[in-house]
């Protein structure tokens, strides 16, 4: 069977490629293609298109981006339309996959689509929801968001968190000693993010190495354009004792606790048993959209799952060195709380099977048999 996948940004291409690895276990000789990066291809896709600047940060920051991301995303569906894949899958990055699935079924697909992470997930918005179901079947990693589209009669499958068994939670560790610790700073993938998140998480790091003096930092970067902006960045601030990796799991491997910015990675942490604090902050402009269409207490999926502040949400101008170094040595000193809790997300997230449940269900729609 051949599968087209398409995701927009790191955190859908982790998940794209762990349920391509679990349908190739039930269909070995699956052929993969789609719109990805350096991971996907790694995982022996075909790249259709590369995604890589992608992502932005809100509305305004996306109009630039809209002309080429429209041009690519008809490209795409006459692509599908010529090659005939026998299941499409769209993961997150609603803005461009929905408008994709549209365009596809307007043009006249017939075949299956998948949209995996559908938009909207804590939002409940009914128009989003039918404009989904309307042109592929979703399929959600979140309970939240299976009852809200059976609420409104409409078709979603949900078997639990795609990725909640990807990750081992570690032994809980003590309290390294007040005048140690080593710490993993991930300041997001977009650089907008960095922009943003890197300033601030520097200076944190520098105020709690003031406390803590021997302190280490491990820095986590998502491609080679944001790491060499973190090395830079960590040039100018003449940071010490601090070395930088690739992506999120060698970031935390051996930390005791991690600054985090607000996403999938927050999962991550909390997944593998390592405590985090998060951070976000965006433009005073994206500030006031947030507001209009976003009203709930939390952002990041630990608190959003459990609905209480597992993880300390450090947003916009409360996102200073000083309150991130607070929180920070907080943690550290009495990390055991936080992973209590980390242990009852798990299994509110679902069964560990849930990815190879999702993986059957895929190929049983490649197969037209679902």
């Amino acid at each position: 069977m051949r599968y087209f996948f398409s995701s927009g940004e790191a955190s859908g291409e982790l998940a794209a490629t762990a349920l391509a690895q679990a349908i190739e276990h039930l269909d070995p000789a699956a052929q993969f293609e789609g719109i990805g990066a350096e991971r996907m291809r790694q995982n022996g896709f075909r790249l259709w298109r590369d995604h890589t600047g992608w992502a932005s940060m809100g509305p305004l920051a996306a109009i630039p981006r809209i002309p080429k991301l429209l041009v690519t995303m008809f490209l795409t569906a006459g692509h599908i339309m010529r090659t005939k894949p026998d299941l499409v899958v769209l993961v997150d990055f609603g803005a461009f996959n929905l408008r994709l699935a549209k365009r596809l079924r307007a043009i006249g697909y017939k075949g299956p689509i998948l949209d995996v992470f559908p938009p909207a997930t804590w939002l409940d918005r009914q128009r989003t929801a039918r404009e989904v179901a309307a042109v592929a079947m979703p399929l959600t990693s979140f309970e939240h968001q299976r009852n809200f589209y059976q609420s409104l009669q409409l078709p979603i499958a949900y078997f639990g968190h795609l990725l909640a068994a990807q990750y081992t939670m570690r032994a809980p560790r003590p309290a390294p000693p007040s005048d140690n610790g080593v710490v993993a700073i991930l300041p997001g993938s977009r650089g907008t993010e960095l922009r943003y998140h890197v300033p601030a998480l520097f200076a944190a790091y520098d105020e709690l190495k003031a406390r803590r003096p021997q302190l280490r930092a491990i820095v986590g970067a998502a491609d080679n354009q944001a790491e060499k902006t973190l090395r830079e960045a960590a040039s100018r601030e003449g940071l010490r004792d601090v070395a930088f990796v690739r992506g999120v799991r060698e970031a935390i491997a051996s930390a005791d606790a991690a600054w985090v910015a607000s996403g999938t990675a927050v999962l991550e942490c909390a997944l593998s048993g390592v405590p985090a604090v998060a951070l976000y902050v965006i433009s005073p402009a994206l500030v006031e959209h947030a507001k209009r269409v976003y009203s709930g207490r939390y952002i990041t999926i630990p608190n959003l799952v459990l609905q209480r502040e597992v993880v300390p949400e450090l947003l916009q101008d409360a996102a200073t060195p000083a309150a991130l170094a607070h929180a920070m040595n907080d943690l550290l000193r009495d990390p055991d709380k936080q992973y209590r809790e980390f242990s009852k997300l798990r299994e509110a997230l679902g069964p560990p099977d849930a990815l190879e449940q999702a993986a059957a269900f895929a190929v049983r729609l490649a197969r037209g048999a679902a």
